[in-house]
């Protein structure tokens, strides 16, 4: 019975290697299928980012961009201020009819596409695709992000990492199109166009505020694109019930800059401001009556299409004089219009192919005033029965206007 014991050990360990050895053997395997997945259906996104990260992010400036006396970036933030200088140096490298260099930026947590949702993966590739050889791309993850503050905006950071992740990413995309300016895009939005097709000159043509009778014609180059998200009459209670802040209010999931924009300080002006006062109020952000404070804020109205709306047309009001909702695209069939140098694009423009309740003008994708379709699958939309029974109460009944629009823990 000893001898038997002794020889069932071996054996016992003998089979116990050969399953590890399998198992070890199959598994790389497995994980080598799914790395050439990866690059047959994702090539793009697989070269420039997934096999090209680096310290913050991951970026691709293109070959013709970049001289002999370049040094290779040791950063993303040394990477995004070489393409805007290699930017600068043509005209080439710009949005035709305008000084907004043909850079795009995106944000995610990670450059390890193997994580990222497939939805996510679809459609960054879809703008690798779409700019390849024309433009430059800039990923930033968080350790990207967070250098930035640091090398931009210090005298901001602790104010910046008091926000959510969401304000935070809202911040940024303001912050980032300041100092380097170009394309900034959701990673669930794809590009209908390419950017450098952004800008047509149907855009630019002369247009007339049809209450007001002030005629806009701005000779100059554009600086700014953005896109209506609502339409509404402005004597109705439809912009609220939809869950929208203002009748007419500008998207924030895509728009483009040239660096140092008016616009966009006035959104961190505007924004340092709320945040001091709390700060004042409550001794520091870090106390947690501020904590408080902040969470009771809606980020939409803080940071978010609200804020951007607010900014935009606080400064076109004094500097142009306009009248914010002629730029409604409900009597027009939806034209762009060029205010100073401001272009703000009809909702077709970053919200095309809405269908049904909410549609407000909206035309197919296939409509030529297409740039981008936005797919709306925010990390935050994560299901609060709070919010979608606010939803509901708003559309159904008109009530609980100001019932929060985003998930209390955003």
């Amino acid at each position: 019975m000893i001898w038997r014991g002794l020889c069932r050990r071996p054996l016992l360990l003998a089979i116990a290697m050969v399953v590890c050895f399998t198992w070890l053997f199959y598994r790389s395997d497995t994980l080598g299928d799914e790395v050439s997945l990866l690059e047959r259906h994702h090539p793009l996104l697989f070269r420039y980012v997934h096999t090209n990260s680096a310290l913050g992010g991951a970026w691709y400036i293109p070959r013709d961009w970049l001289s002999d006396t370049d040094h290779h970036p040791g950063g993303i933030v040394d990477a995004a201020q070489l393409a805007l200088r290699a930017a600068r140096s043509s005209v080439e490298r710009q949005i035709p009819h305008s000084s907004i260099p043909l850079i795009v930026h995106q944000t995610w947590k990670n450059t390890r596409i193997d994580t990222w949702p497939r939805p996510i993966r679809h459609s960054t590739e879809r703008w690798l695709r779409m700019i390849d050889g024309k433009a430059a791309y800039i990923l930033w993850d968080d350790d990207g992000v967070a250098q930035f503050i640091q090398r931009f905006e210090s005298e901001l950071e602790e104010q910046f990492f008091a926000l959510s992740p969401v304000e935070r990413a809202d911040v940024f995309r303001v912050l980032v199109s300041k100092w380097i300016g170009g394309v900034y895009a959701d990673m669930d939005t794809e590009p209908l166009r390419s950017p450098a097709d952004w800008i047509s000159h149907s855009d630019l043509l002369p247009w007339q505020d049809p209450e007001a009778g002030k005629m806009y014609n701005s000779p100059g180059p554009v600086n700014a694109i953005l896109g209506v998200e609502a339409d509404c009459p402005s004597n109705s209670d439809d912009y609220w019930r939809m869950g929208y802040l203002h009748p007419l209010q500008l998207t924030q999931w895509a728009f483009a800059w040239a660096p140092g924009h008016p616009i966009l300080q006035t959104f961190v002006d505007r924004l340092t401001a709320q945040l001091r006062t709390i700060m004042d109020q409550n001794g520091g952000l870090q106390t947690m009556s501020a904590r408080q404070a902040l969470r009771s804020l809606d980020p939409i109205a803080l940071t978010g299409p609200g804020a951007i709306t607010q900014a935009t047309q606080s400064w076109l009001e004094t500097t142009a004089d306009l009248r914010w909702t002629a730029l409604s695209g409900l009597h027009d069939n939806g034209t762009s219009k060029l205010v100073d140098d401001v272009l703000i694009l009809p909702i077709t423009g970053f919200s095309p192919g809405r269908r049904g309740y909410g549609n407000m003008g909206s035309k197919p994708i296939s409509d030529p005033s297409a740039r981008l379709l936005h797919r709306a699958q925010g990390s935050w939309r994560a299901f609060d029965l709070r919010v979608e029974y606010g939803k509901f109460c708003r559309t159904m009944f008109g009530r609980c206007r100001h019932w929060s629009k985003v998930p209390h823990h955003r």
